[in-house]
């Protein structure tokens, strides 16, 4: 039988209790911050609960002793339920280090939540990505911190990356604020019991490890890391922050992001990886530096790395063939170094570059320049450079600078695209396009190939020979260095320098400073002038800028420097036979419109070419300018030029299309006598076809090829037929005297005509030529005699232009005799200042004049 249980003051009932609770919680609540109480209120608060509490008990002691045992009541919850229980939970509250924590925490919130937006990659530099014109890798530069880390957008990584990612680094990271407090749990426990760590970070948590470089091996490292996962996800969205971490995370050695990884190991983007090389890039941030995929070096970490992916994701085994072949380190790209340095050099902000450089273009330009270089090592060739530019759209497609970017002996690291070198020769072109605008010449002129002093200055031809008068294709074609001083030294308004200076070619010195040595390589120009030029002559006249880069403008239009007319003539001028075969190999594959050029002191050989669309320049020489014999551009530059040329047609078929001259240009094509270049009479027994622009090409008829009557027995010329002799009629060239002096100094032989029987009338005779026209001093010129006593010993020269039968000339001013001379030579006159009529007067009476004047 049991005891019965004597009901106690001092144990309350079961409602008591609750009650007691209720008003705890109640007084708790209010006495939260900002609400206080006085003691009288405590006191009566604490009063009313034990009344309260007594009441009760009485009521229910019977009932509670009779029916259920009363429970054992702890002693803190015994004394929280009296007054005295409440007046020491209000003294704890109270007291000042409690308030004193609760401030401070309030305080730390406030101020985490008024803190900035903390940064995530505003302050992570990012490496430049230059690609060739068909997304081909040129170069990942390195970033300021020597890292390989190219920004990729979320967008752009492939999804089976980051699903990959996420399965094996942090499958609940949609789900989480930041931190994984069961994870982090796991760990403390493992750790705990065992010894063993396990991961407990997630993504955000790694990310801010990362980008604030937290040292998270100790506690408080560890804490700091959590705050700032938060913090991230407080501002940031999820895709952001796994965006940043994709671009962050470590990838072996100095590789990061999934950018830099996807194209150092499988030279692709990230955004065209495949399921098994996701699997492999996602598995080795955990562990970069033993899961590295280098492919030479040992992966056995990096496969059980994915063993276990494969066993953790439970995919299907279609999914898990590991089809992927990593790069090794080594195999890091650095292409065309000239010219992506050159891009890199003027894009230093942009983070993807599309250049327009076509790799195989380039590369196989390098092939060939390796191979030629190697063949004729032997001669002393060691460099060369080249630059391959579509006219259509002046895109750079290939720019080498050097024959090996990498070796020192040779400078190799000097870009022979843009270093200032003398161009020999290969201006020329542009002052027989100049000389054609101005009207000077067209393409089947006469000039002179012959000895000629032009002040101080005497040119000679490179085989220091000359071949007397010559057409100017062909003066152009034999690179003849006399005719085109000769014609630059007529050209006005541009001169040769004004028209160098307007296309944009840099010339340090003045006109005077580099007189008439422009044609023959007196200035440096750099390969990029030279194609710029080349080019405006394949665009009808037009100097377009060069294209490196996507974002760089397409010109449609150009400015004018040429006028189209000329522009065509010239390349019309420059189409020749190849060097190592004969025309009619030439003439049946397209035209190829070239010239060469060698310097001064054989130290630089070139040839440039313009071809179906393309201009194409190549240079031989030695950046240190040790001169070697073998540099002559048509022997050690253009058979380079003709093999790149072939290799690169090989590449695109293209048909063989005419040079037509350009729409609406005013142009015409008629017959030319073919040895005096004039349109052709009667008595032109040979005749040429030949272009000329009308109202502008110096153009008349021939007066060189005349019929004449000779008697047919002592074989004289006869002025007219008077019946008593036995004559015949016969056609001889009647040459101007300077032409003719030169082909007699040049050995060659012309058809001339016979004095003139020795009885006939000279009247006659001075009515069956032409008179003398004084070629110097020019008609209307005013000369200045300078106060010194050479100028006044030198005199002014005098000169004309005769018939072939003049054999003297006599001059006169103003009716006072000067002196004679022979046909073809110059006198000196010594004159006082006043105005003057010159004569020239011929040995068959025939005479011209002019008016000077000095001073």
């Amino acid at each position: 039988m049991c005891a019965k249980i004597a009901p106690s003051s001092t144990r309350p009932s079961r409602a008591a209790h609750s009650r007691s609770i209720i008003r705890l919680n109640r007084l708790i609540a209010e006495s939260l911050p900002c609400r206080q109480f006085s003691r009288s209120r405590c006191t009566s608060e604490t009063s009313r609960a034990a009344a309260s509490a007594e009441r009760s008990a009485s009521r229910n002691s019977a009932l509670s002793n009779t029916k259920m045992k009363t429970p054992v009541i702890p002693n803190e919850v015994r004394d929280l339920s009296t007054g005295d229980g409440l007046c020491k939970l209000y003294r704890v509250i109270r007291a000042p280090w409690v308030r004193s924590l609760a401030l401070l925490g309030m305080t730390a919130w406030f101020v985490w939540l008024l803190l900035p937006k903390p940064p995530l990659l505003d302050e992570i530099s990012f490496s430049q990505c230059v690609r060739d014109r068909n997304g081909k890798l040129l170069r990942i530069t390195l970033t300021s911190d020597q890292k390989f880390r190219l920004w990729t957008s979320l967008s752009d990584i492939s999804p089976a990356l980051i699903d990959s990612t996420l399965r094996f680094e942090d499958k609940y990271y949609r789900h989480h604020p930041g931190v994984n407090p069961f994870a982090l749990l796991r760990s403390a426990f493992n750790l705990r019991a065992s010894g063993v760590h396990s991961g407990a970070s997630t993504i955000t948590m790694q990310l801010a490890r990362l980008r604030y470089h937290l040292c998270t091996r100790t506690l408080r490292g560890k804490f700091v890391q959590i705050v700032r996962a938060l913090e991230l996800e407080r501002h940031y969205s999820k895709a952001e922050i796994l965006e940043a971490y994709l671009n962050l995370a470590p990838y072996g050695r100095n590789i990061e992001g999934v950018g830099a990884a996807s194209q150092i190991y499988f030279g692709k983007t990230a955004e065209h990886l495949t399921t098994p090389e996701s699997i492999a890039l996602s598995v080795i941030p955990q562990s970069p530096t033993r899961r590295a995929l280098f492919a030479d070096r040992d992966n056995r970490s990096l496969d059980s790395a994915q063993g276990n992916w494969y066993d953790r994701a439970k995919i299907n085994q279609q999914f898990s063939a590991r089809l992927f072949s990593a790069r090794a380190q080594t195999e890091r790209k650095f292409l065309a170094p000239h010219f992506v340095q050159q891009v890199l050099a003027t894009e230093k902000n942009r983070g993807e570059i599309v250049t327009t450089l076509d790799l195989a273009k380039q590369q196989l330009i390098e092939r060939r320049i390796t191979d030629y270089i190697q063949t004729n090592r032997g001669r002393g060739i060691q460099n060369a450079a080249a630059l391959l530019v579509d006219t259509r759209t002046m895109d750079v497609l290939a720019q080498i600078g050097s024959a090996d970017f990498f070796n020192s002996e040779i400078q190799g690291q000097v870009d022979g695209t843009r270093a200032p070198r003398s161009p020999g020769s290969t201006l020329k072109p542009f002052v027989y396009a100049l000389a054609l605008e101005q009207g000077l010449i067209h393409p089947l002129s006469i000039l002179s190939d012959a000895p000629h002093s032009f002040g101080d200055y005497d040119p000679e031809n490179f085989d220091r020979e000359f071949v007397g008068p010559i057409r100017a294709c062909d003066a152009l074609a034999r690179s003849r260095n006399l005719p085109a001083v000769e014609l630059a030294s007529q050209l006005r308004h541009p001169t040769l320098y004004e028209f160098l200076r307007s296309a944009g070619v840099k010339l340090p010195r003045s006109e005077w400073l580099y007189g008439l040595t422009l044609p023959l390589g007196g200035a440096e120009v750099t390969m990029e002038d030279l194609v710029r030029l080349y080019a405006a002559l394949a665009n009808n006249g037009e100097l377009r800028p060069l294209r490196r880069t996507s974002r760089d403008p397409t010109a449609l239009r150009g400015r004018s420097i040429i006028m189209p007319e000329a522009a065509f003539l010239t390349l019309e001028m420059l189409n020749l036979p190849r060097p190592e075969v004969g025309r009619a190999y030439s003439e049946q594959a397209a035209p190829v419109f070239w010239k060469t050029g060698t310097s001064h002191g054989f130290r630089d050989a070139w040839s440039i070419a313009v071809f179906n669309h393309y201009v194409l320049a190549v240079w031989i020489g030695n950046f240190d300018g040790r001169g070697n014999g073998t540099f002559v551009g048509r022997i050690a530059a253009a058979p380079l030029l003709f093999q790149i040329i072939d290799s690169l047609r090989a590449t695109w078929p293209e048909p063989n299309r005419p040079h037509l001259p350009p729409p609406g240009a005013n142009l015409k094509r008629v017959s030319f006598c073919a040895v005096s270049g004039d349109l052709p009479e009667p008595y032109c027994a040979q005749q040429v076809e030949g272009w000329f622009i009308p109202g502008i090409s110096p153009i008349k008829p021939c007066d060189i090829h005349q019929e004449v009557l000779v008697d047919a027995v002592s074989g004289l010329r006869v002025a007219r037929d008077d019946g008593t002799r036995q004559l015949r009629r016969e056609v001889y060239e009647f040459w101007p005297t300077e032409l003719l002096s030169i082909f007699r100094r040049a050995g060659v032989p012309r058809k001339l005509p016979p004095p003139f029987l020795p009885e006939t009338d000279p009247e006659l005779v001075a009515r069956t030529g032409n008179p003398p026209r004084i070629i110097a001093p020019a008609a209307g010129s005013t000369y200045e005699v300078l106060n010194s006593d050479s100028s006044r010993k030198q005199g002014i020269p005098l000169r004309a232009k005769t018939d072939a039968d003049v054999r003297e000339v006599y001059w006169f001013a103003d009716k006072a005799f000067i002196g004679k001379s022979a046909a073809a030579d110059i006198v000196s006159w010594k004159s006082a200042p006043g105005r003057y009529e010159l004569t020239a007067l011929d040995d068959h009476g025939r005479s011209g004049s002019c008016t000077v004047t000095v001073r």
